[in-house]
């Protein structure tokens, strides 16, 4: 009998880290991006707060703080939406702006961005007066991907927050570049450059705007002295690229070596230096920096790669043109923005990077900060516009999806993703064993063996997961002596881990086959996941199996309590119930059963249970957790 959905599924948590830390060019065009205690957070501030750089370290998040949120609490002096209009703002097709309010904040509470910022947006039309629709609406657009329709509702008030006014001064400049205007934003920054809590992003995005407008004064200004050292390095890496292009090759190497000689985070910047030795013919020069980096971090994919390149001949990477080094400046951004836990503010600074510059490995990080915000509808959609180009970042959005879609659950589009996943990335090992995994959760077991038992997974080195997953298969085939032969192996490698005891453990004590043994399995994976119901069921099964019916009662409470609408559970309540006479319950947890949707064989059994009690019934089988 296959395992519970939560028991197998749960292999394709898997999937993040592989797509996160497998897919190594994730990090070619930018360093890795820094640790939250690397710098000061980006904040959002009120009105007369601190700025950033001016925070103290006690003002830095711990690791269980929020993410700070571009949605800000207003302040007392913001007038509030009356409870009635009069008269009533309505449009042209009779729809009043508070029902247009409720229907925006509706649709975006159920996960429809783009519907409910419309909404907003046209009730701001109507109500120009209520800063709260005006900010909401704001945030909505950006966090939806509706950058012209940010621009237009960005607040400018000198009383709305310093992060709905520069936030709507970044985009608002960023789209007219992207739209091909350079000199009216260049103007604007030279004017007032981009403040707090944006100010990183714009002083990383300015220089190129300068650059596209002529302005090579402001494009080549040295980086400023104060401010936090991993922002200035990137700053004086752009500055570099910028001087390349003007062939000031000595003043571009005075750049990159400063940077690269950063105290805590030089060895970031030691490939784009050694890129600019290569494309000057420095090949010998550019292998001893490789060289040198790989031996402060050897796990760096970027400079192994390019070290890899240089040796085989291969030609350097060209300095970008000015749209695409504004968009790295933005991704640079963004990247020090999530690692802070700003992933609303990562999130804007990406979707600008990706109206200036499209790229599958943008969208793709998009999706990242956009899950890790909450917006999951939002990272979905990201992750389906990641092309077929790159076939590692193809699969590993697809994989993320099918995570996506089987909590939703949508098992069999979860399975459609997957094979997209695994024919793209027909070596990866991960991804084969979530196909496998979903597989076996839709009962298709022969074809999930198979794939187990093929040249990819059945090798020596396979880990316990592959392992538990074949025992599983064997188990719902009915080949119980293998299926226990592999939970064993499982188990051998991974001794404490809570579900691999609980399906062995559970496997002995419902077949009868090593019943102690078994109930001490489940009672040590208990121990280590006490509040995991499905667990406790199983401990209450052993308790039941071994005549302890009293103590299964109680037992079995408390897993129906935790999975109230589990069917197997509360069918063994039932039966323990039934043992110290508690018919009327039983027969009553039995009927409650019916309608939890239990699988065709339980079904038939409980309504045996039902019409001649449990002791004339056939005994009672669990399906394995």
């Amino acid at each position: 009998m296959i395992a519970s959905r939560s028991r197998l599924f749960a292999a394709s948590l898997t999937v993040l880290a592989v797509a996160l830390a497998g897919h190594a060019s994730a990090q070619e065009t930018t360093p890795p991006a820094p640790t939250p205690d690397t710098h000061p957070p980006a904040v959002i501030l009120e009105p007369g707060q601190t700025a950033p750089g001016q925070a103290t370290p006690s003002q830095a998040p711990t690791e269980a703080a929020p993410d700070p949120h571009i949605i800000i609490t207003d302040t007392p002096a913001t007038p509030a939406i009356p409870a009635v209009w009069a008269p009533i703002p309505t449009n042209a097709e009779g729809r009043s702006a508070y029902g247009l309010y409720l229907a925006g904040k509706l649709a975006l509470m159920q996960g429809e961005g783009a519907t409910g910022s419309d909404y907003l947006a046209q009730a701001e039309r109507l109500t120009p007066e209520q800063p709260r629709v005006r900010e909401q609406a704001f945030t909505s657009a950006l966090l939806t991907g509706d950058l012209d329709v940010a621009a237009a509702l960005a607040p400018t008030d000198a009383t709305a927050s310093p992060a709905f006014v520069e936030g709507g001064r970044l985009v608002r400049l960023v789209q007219d570049f992207v739209r091909g205007d350079a000199r009216a934003p260049n103007a604007e920054l030279a004017r007032q450059p981009i403040g707090a809590p944006h100010a990183r992003a714009g002083l990383l995005v300015a220089p190129w705007i300068a650059a596209a407008a002529d302005d090579w004064t402001r494009a080549l200004r040295p980086v400023p002295t104060a401010g936090d050292p991993l922002t200035l390095a990137f700053a004086r890496i752009n500055r570099a690229a910028l001087l390349e292009k003007r062939r000031d090759y000595a003043e571009a190497e005075v750049e990159l070596k400063t940077a690269s000689e950063v105290a805590g985070v030089g060895a970031l910047f030691k490939r784009p230096y050694g890129e600019f030795l290569e494309r000057r013919g420095r090949r010998d020069d550019a292998v001893a920096l490789y060289e040198a980096a790989m031996a402060v971090q050897p796990v760096d994919p970027g400079v192994a790669r390019a070290l890899q390149r240089l040796k085989d001949g291969g030609r350097p990477p060209a300095l970008p043109d000015v749209r695409e080094g504004a968009a790295q400046g933005l991704i640079t951004a963004a990247a020090q923005a999530s690692a802070e836990r700003g992933n609303e503010f990562a999130a804007v600074y990406l979707r600008l990077a990706q109206n200036l510059h499209d790229d599958d490995e943008t969208e793709y990080q998009l999706a990242q900060v956009l899950s890790r915000a909450g917006l999951k509808s939002a990272a979905r959609n990201a992750l389906s516009r990641v092309g077929t180009a790159d076939p590692q970042l193809y699969a590993a959005a697809r994989a993320q999806l099918a995570v996506g879609l089987e909590e939703d659950g949508q098992s069999q589009d979860a399975l459609t993703e997957l094979r997209r996943a695994a024919a793209a990335s027909p070596d990866d090992r991960q991804i084969a064993l979530v196909l496998a995994g979903q597989l076996m959760q839709l009962k298709q077991h022969d074809e999930a063996l198979t794939l187990l038992d093929g040249p990819l997974l059945n090798t020596a080195d396979q880990g316990a997961s592959v392992h538990f997953l074949r025992g599983a298969a064997y188990e719902a085939l009915g080949r119980v002596p293998e299926a226990e032969a592999e939970l064993w192996a499982a188990l051998q490698t991974a001794p404490n881990d809570a579900d691999m005891l609980n399906y062995l453990g559970y496997l002995w004590v419902d077949k009868g086959l090593r019943v102690q043994e078994g109930a001490e399995m489940i009672a040590r994976a208990h121990a280590l996941e006490p509040d995991n119901g499905n667990i406790q069921d199983s401990l209450g099964w052993a308790q039941f199996k071994q005549g302890q019916y009293e103590t299964a009662v109680n037992t079995l409470e408390e897993a129906v309590d935790k999975e109230p609408s589990n069917a197997e559970i509360n069918d063994h309540l039932g039966d323990a119930y039934w043992k110290v006479g508690r018919q009327r319950e039983a027969v009553w947890l039995w009927n409650r059963v019916l309608v939890l949707e239990p699988e065709p064989e339980r079904r038939a059994e409980v309504e045996r249970k039902i019409a001649n009690g449990l002791d004339s019934a056939p005994s009672a089988k669990g399906v394995a957790q």
